[in-house]
């Protein structure tokens, strides 16, 4: 490399040493702000996934029940569980109104629900499909009854009651309490405790 006149390498060496010290400082004190950056990142994409919304204020199910509030199905899963789901391959999400898709039809009918938002998923491994409604008080002996003689297996969910069956690969979870009915049906796709994980999170 030519030489460029008037320039002293004795003087050069050092102040280069020194310029790549400061570098080198200025990104050993950055590093404790890359984890908050990344999670900024991840964030601001799981959020471009679903309609911005304003978030639901309070517990979940203190909004559910409120009619004037705008629930949309970001607002029902905790963020571990809604990431598990986002970033599944190729997941889709389709967010509507529609009743709980439930193989005990007679159960819709005798809880009467006023559906608040359905999450319908579809990814590579299968789909889910859970729904939020609001019922009458009575719902959950009602649907305990109803369920036990369809073949699931019942616990108790704090006042409520929280039902699960397996058949033929499809996986059905149905929680009620407090006026609230959680439908999910997992089909093909079945994260682990997923209907204990959002069911706690609803009623927190």
């Amino acid at each position: 490399m030519a030489r460029i006149g008037g320039r002293n390498l004795w003087l050069a060496w050092p102040v280069g040493l020194l310029c790549a010290g400061v570098v080198g400082a200025l990104a050993w004190l950055a590093l404790p702000a890359v984890p908050g950056t990344v999670g900024f990142v991840g964030d601001t994409l799981r959020s471009a996934t679903s309609t911005p919304q304003a978030a639901a204020t309070g517990p979940v199910s203190a909004a559910a029940l409120d009619p004037s509030a705008d629930l949309d199905c970001r607002d029902i899963y905790p963020r571990r569980l809604w990431g598990e789901l986002a970033w599944a391959p190729d997941s889709l999400l389709s967010q509507t109104r529609a009743a709980p898709a439930t193989a005990v039809t007679a159960l819709v009918d005798a809880l009467q629900p006023t559906v608040r938002v359905t999450c319908a998923w579809r990814a590579a491994p299968g789909t889910i499909v859970t729904t939020l409604s609001v019922v009458g008080a009575d719902a959950a002996a009602v649907a305990e009854a109803a369920l036990l003689g369809q073949g699931f297996s019942c616990e108790p969910l704090g006042s409520g009651v929280a039902c699960r069956r397996t058949a033929g690969g499809i996986v059905e979870e149905q929680a009620v309490r407090d006026g609230l009915w959680l439908a999910s049906v997992e089909s093909g796709w079945t994260p682990v405790q997923y209907g204990t994980r959002l069911a706690a999170f609803v009623w927190a």
